[in-house]
């Protein structure tokens, strides 16, 4: 196990609770909540308000964390290449049936949108950039999981908190494997209001330039929208889509 330095734990801990206040916490809140003397607490929120990455309201005198962490992971997020090279094509498949779609690649267990294309659809996703879903509860997560090895499929699993979103969301392992095989053949996965009630994902896997899984393109939608008559026709544009990404990254398929 790493050497975990305390004073840079303590630090990463505070900005981690107070990203979940958007009203800002005291130190007495951080204080209680972590189980640190204030006088800790004051010293290293006065480091992170010098480097940036909290700010101190005036009014309320509570601290928030400013947008700084955010611009760090947009430079990394930049940086990927299934980004640049999805760009065009997400906004084309958004296009083509007016409704959300999202770029997701694997972070261990779960998987993180790193790029959404809004529809000018009345009702709208609650998804964000940044935002971690289970691998096992959603399309794009499927998707990935059915191009994986079994032995990697199972490690995901058991370290995965396993939890019903909903009474459509698959708990147990061998019927996930079972959707799996069937997810291979077809080419695409289908999220039946497993993660969201009353909402549908279609997606379908991206692969690199050595046949590995890159990431996963959806699109996602109310259930009134994307009737079950309309998943095998908007699964044939998410799997083409998906597969001119992955020839982007140098794919090349053997088929």
């Amino acid at each position: 196990m790493a050497e975990v330095v305390q004073s840079v734990d303590r630090t990463l801990s505070i900005l981690e609770l107070i990203a979940n206040y958007n009203e800002g916490l005291s130190i007495k809140d951080i204080s209680e909540s972590l189980d640190l003397h204030k006088s800790t607490v004051h010293r290293l929120l006065g480091t992170l308000i010098y480097k940036g990455y909290v700010i101190q309201d005036p009014v309320s005198n509570k601290y928030m964390i400013t947008l700084k962490l955010y611009e760090l992971g947009a430079k990394k997020i930049e940086s990927l290449d299934i980004l640049k090279a999805s760009k065009r094509f997400t906004k084309e498949l958004m296009r083509e049936f007016n409704e959300v779609v999202h770029l997701v690649i694997r972070d261990g267990n779960d998987i993180i949108y790193i790029d959404k294309v809004e529809a000018d659809n009345t009702i709208r996703m609650a998804s964000n950039i940044g935002r971690r879903s289970p691998l096992y509860s959603t399309s794009v997560g499927k998707a990935m999981l059915a191009f994986m090895d079994e032995e990697e499929v199972r490690r995901i699993w058991e370290i995965s908190e396993i939890k019903k979103f909903t009474e459509k969301t698959v708990t147990d392992y061998e019927e996930l494997y079972r959707e799996l095989d069937k997810i291979r053949s077809l080419g695409y996965a289908e999220d039946d209001e497993e993660n969201e009630l009353g909402v549908r994902c279609i997606g379908a896997p991206v692969f690199n330039y050595r046949g590995e899984v890159e990431g996963a393109i959806s699109i996602s939608g109310p259930t009134l929208r994307i009737t079950k008559d309309r998943v095998e026709e908007i699964a044939k544009s998410v799997m083409k889509y998906a597969n001119l990404i992955s020839r982007e990254l140098g794919y090349k398929d053997s088929n």
